[in-house]
């Protein structure tokens, strides 16, 4: 085992999942609803903890593992779940049931992400979390950087493809999408982009938060006019 696999291996077993969300896991894997792994999970809940998040949108609901680790770091959240599969959404309300979330926290949309989306109001939100259809995953980024707030964060789990994306024989169109996802924001002077290589690995993207003249930034320096 080479060192990076150890590390992997050392950061899954190292992260502790809620009981509730391991159930919903389990329920999950049942469905063949493929969950984000538990580092993933925590990873999300800690960027939901940090932006003290109080809007959270989610494209792709799955059996609700994702959206209660959302909810795990941002319990006064309201979060609003997309997904196309009516049965992953009954599951993922029974999940939040379960885990006793309050009705008025959660509210679940059945439909395409791609019809729905528009529809929602930009600059909005302070987390989404971009986790459906792996052929859509740029036009979801899209729109998820359109409806976060200045200083939100755009979350993007999945997005090493399984190892395709490091791979440079791997020339599919799902492996091409989240390489150039990676590599153009990364170059983007309109986002701060971090690539997490944990787990399934996750894409964070934060807005930059411009300075307007004469406005006293985070440092205590005032900006020119």
């Amino acid at each position: 085992m080479g060192e990076n696999d150890a590390n992997q291996r050392f950061a899954q077993e190292a992260t502790i999942e809620p009981d509730h969300i391991s159930r919903a896991r389990a329920h999950a894997l049942e469905l063949g609803a493929a969950p984000i792994s538990p580092a993933v999970g925590a990873q999300c809940a800690v960027i939901a903890a940090s932006s003290a998040a109080l809007n959270i949108v989610e494209i792709g609901t799955g059996a609700g593992v994702s959206g209660l680790w959302l909810l795990h770091g941002a319990p006064r959240a309201i979060l609003t779940t997309i997904d196309s599969e009516p049965e992953h959404l009954g599951a993922a309300r029974q999940a939040f049931a379960d885990a006793k979330v309050p009705a008025a926290r959660a509210r679940f949309i059945t439909g395409r992400a791609a019809d729905v989306l528009p529809r929602m109001n930009e600059a909005s939100y302070d987390v989404v979390l971009v986790d459906g259809d792996p052929e859509g995953v740029i036009e979801y980024v899209e729109h998820g950087l359109r409806l976060v707030r200045p200083g939100g964060t755009v979350l993007i789990p999945r997005v090493l493809a399984g190892g395709a994306v490091s791979d440079p024989v791997r020339r599919d169109p799902v492996t091409t999408a989240y390489r150039s996802l990676i590599q153009e924001t990364q170059a983007s002077p309109a986002v701060i982009g971090a690539l997490s290589i944990v787990g399934e690995g996750l894409l964070q993207l934060t807005t930059i938060v411009e300075s307007r003249p004469g406005q006293t930034t985070a440092a205590g320096r005032t900006t020119g006019r």
